[in-house]
């Protein structure tokens, strides 16, 4: 079989482990619309959500940084129960375009929609329900791609397939905030959004074919069975479950970073254009991430090892937001974003090819990456409910990134508990 066989044969080859290596064009393809579904989360995250909180927090009796936590918090719960949904309803479907090119089609469509009806948002309300439509449809998007990988890509090349993931999430995030920043306004931002993620996907579901799943490999439907598939024990799977949680603990250390960053820059710091400092920020760090993140998962391929790049990549994060507590300067926070990228890199690109090594079943990739990518949707909802209270009234921003940078050193430690990958 090559790297775009449409159609699966009789024994069920999309449930086969891969052994044929995919080509550029199949991992350039992918990654642009990996990058593609960022734009359209971290040009809200990074600008347009916090601009809109802070108009509509006047008319509410709360904070901006209450309205933002609010709504955030409210995006992720939906994202927490979209992805691994969308991802096991992908595990079943058998439609000729394949197991994942129509949840990338439906999702993409459905969220650059729902990032229009969300610029005319008038309320906090409104607000909220919109971001809240951009996370279920784009998390449909985003779980199918996932699951592209361990369908069709060899473990031995995961790394550096997951480094281009990574590469094409980092720009994409720095796309979605450039885009934001020079559109002239917030509903222009959530416009050039919109466009790109839905062109983005394009190439790669025009051009490469997925695997066609037969009929005969799909249990038949009981809601029951389908539900309970959700629940999968750390007892029976505990390299899955500790992988979990390293992975949880790390994002939830950035996402602490990240949520108040422009309030940091306006408030803390007194930076004269706080938006422009975000993107400075966020350049600084996505080219120390680029620099680091196809050689991070690249080297970890050829040497046959996860855990160490796993476990230096979160010490290094966690020294560099301990230093956003210490070093309150616009100085320091370039230094720290420059590190940060350079941990984030490394821990991006392996630390998905070590998710994919201990998925339990093929049948059921699209169903356990999606409640592995919780892990990243579930910090979205603590770190506004544990960074507003430290903000508000427990000591400032040095306080929320000593806390960040222990809960993130923290994750590094228990990636050691992981006994099934080196």
């Amino acid at each position: 079989m090559t790297a775009t066989d449409p159609v699966v044969p009789a024994g069920g080859g999309a449930l086969a482990e891969p052994v044929e290596r995919v080509g550029r064009g199949w991992t350039a393809a992918l990654s642009l619309a990996n990058g593609a579904i960022w734009v359209g989360w971290f040009g809200p995250l990074q600008i347009l959500l916090a601009s809109q909180a802070e108009h509509f927090a006047p008319g509410t009796g709360m904070s901006k940084e209450t309205v933002l936590a609010w709504v955030t918090g409210a995006g992720a719960v939906v994202s927490l129960a979209a992805n691994p949904f969308f991802g096991a309803l992908s595990d079943r479907t058998t439609a000729r375009w394949g197991r994942r090119t129509p949840w990338i089609v439906a999702g993409s469509a459905g969220g650059a929609l729902s990032l229009l009806l969300l610029a005319g948002a008038g309320g906090v309300w409104t607000m909220a329900a919109g971001w809240c439509l951009v996370q279920l449809t784009l998390n449909a998007a985003f779980a199918a791609i996932t699951a592209a990988v361990p369908d069709r890509v060899p473990r031995l090349q995961r790394g550096s397939v997951g480094g281009w993931l990574g590469a094409a999430q980092i720009l994409g995030v720095v796309g979605g905030t450039g885009l934001a920043a020079a559109a002239g306004g917030t509903g222009a931002g959530y416009a050039a959004c919109a466009v790109f993620t839905l062109a983005g996907v394009l190439p790669y579901v025009l051009r490469h074919p997925d695997l066609r799943l037969p009929a005969s490999a799909r249990a038949p439907w009981a809601w029951r069975s389908f539900l309970a598939s959700f629940r999968l024990s750390p007892r029976r799977h505990p390299d899955l479950a500790w992988a979990w949680l390293t992975r949880f603990l790390i994002n939830l250390s950035n996402a602490l970073v990240l949520l108040y960053l422009l309030y940091y820059l306006r408030d803390r710091l007194h930076h004269h254009d706080p938006e422009e400092g975000v993107l400075v920020l966020t350049a600084v760090n996505a080219v120390t991430l680029l620099a680091t993140v196809v050689v991070g998962g690249v080297w970890s391929d050829r040497v046959g090892r996860r855990k160490p790049f796993v476990i230096w990549s979160g010490v290094l994060m966690a020294v560099a937001t301990a230093a956003l507590a210490g070093w309150q300067t616009w100085p320091g926070a370039i230094v720290a974003s420059a590190v940060l990228g350079i941990g984030f890199g490394v821990f991006t690109s392996v630390d998905f090819a070590l998710m994919t090594d201990v998925l339990p079943e093929a049948l059921d990739r699209g169903k356990d990456l999606g409640v592995i990518n919780i892990a990243n949707a579930l910090p979205q909802v603590a770190a506004p409910a544990l960074a507003a209270p430290i903000v508000t009234h427990l000591g400032g921003y040095r306080v929320l990134y000593l806390v960040s940078a222990a809960i993130g050193l923290a994750g590094a430690v228990l990636v050691r508990r992981i006994r099934g990958v080196e």
